[in-house]
């Protein structure tokens, strides 16, 4: 049994009776539509969103229709996105399969996002959910300003730690620390409690997110599912390349980034950036940072009944900061 399994153990029930139901949420009654979505969800990844809210419901009660509504709403806007994250980037492939928009072209990519993102959307208008309504909402929004920020430094490369924090709590921890407020949300816990487990999963998100950065520097990357130098080649300024730059002089600082700028196609320049990372200390300090928003996540499950659920949110953090992929 895989670490993720054992994670479920308390939501089995839930996350069994979570898939007929999140396919039901996708019909249409274009053919071309439904043929894309019976793609979609067969491609499906590891559910650890859905998980979230399921887990983060479980610490506070027994699950509800609100809170199989909330993982749907989720897993809809997640998909919206990464279906239009694949346009952005032109890539081909997402986790061994063929992407949408290499199979059926741009035109169709965008507008089978924008019909997931309103699926989502109509999900929660329809049962009255707004306050899911408004935690998702905000969500899209984040997500957007967040990727439009990355794209507007990408040019100058001129990112502090202080932006990058901006960039993934926008990008990636707002759609985490959805999952676990609409989760409290959906079986009536308060604003105070809501809000202390949005906490949570943004903390877990950040964590999550300086992992995938570390991935870049491993010497391993065909086996972690990421190839090395792959965010250098993007031009993506991730936290241990900004803490090696910080520390830099002045000759070198030029040189890296005229490497990042300039070669980042170069197998031999991107090589050179990589070891200044490593030689700096960025790694370390970038594990550091990682290890302390994951303790800061931990922190908070402890104010709340330590049940099934809460200690399998627990080893689900652990499980994203020691993750192989």
């Amino acid at each position: 049994m895989s670490k993720l399994d054992q994670i479920k153990k308390p939501i089995e029930k839930e996350i069994k009776e979570f898939e007929p139901r999140f396919r039901a949420s996708m019909k249409s009654r274009v053919s071309l539509l439904d043929k894309i979505m019976h793609y979609i969800v067969k491609r499906k990844g590891k559910q650890m969103r859905p998980m979230f809210v399921f887990l983060t419901a479980k610490v506070f009660g027994e699950t509800t229709d609100s809170t199989y509504r909330a993982a749907a709403m989720i897993e809809l806007l997640h998909t919206a996105t990464l279906v239009h994250d694949d346009v952005v980037d032109d890539a081909n492939k997402r986790r061994g399969f063929f992407s949408i928009n290499a199979i059926w072209k741009n035109k169709i990519a965008v507008l089978v996002g924008d019909y997931l993102l309103s699926k989502g959307l109509l999900l929660a208008v329809e049962n009255d959910e707004f306050e899911l309504l408004r935690i998702m909402s905000n969500s899209v929004r984040e997500m957007s300003e967040g990727e439009l920020l990355q794209i507007e430094k990408a040019r100058k490369l001129d990112i502090t730690e202080k932006v990058y924090y901006d960039i993934i709590r926008q990008k990636t921890a707002t759609l985490i620390a959805s999952c676990c407020a609409s989760g409290a949300n959906s079986v009536g816990m308060d604003k105070a409690t809501i809000e202390r487990m949005r906490l949570f999963g943004e903390y877990t998100g950040i964590a999550f997110q300086i992992k995938d950065d570390l991935f870049d520097y491993g010497s391993d990357g065909e086996t972690i599912g990421k190839p090395t130098g792959i965010d250098i080649k993007e031009k993506k300024m991730t936290l241990p390349l900004i803490y090696a730059l910080s520390k830099a002089s002045s000759s070198d600082k030029r040189r890296i980034i005229r490497n990042v700028k300039k070669h980042n196609e170069n197998k031999k320049k991107v090589k050179e950036v990589i070891n200044f990372v490593i030689e700096t200390g960025g790694i370390e300090y970038a594990q550091k940072a990682m290890h302390d928003y994951k303790d800061k996540a931990l922190a908070i499950l402890k104010e709340f009944e330590q049940n099934e659920a809460n200690k399998a949110l627990a080893e689900l953090v652990i499980f994203t900061t020691e993750r192989k992929k």
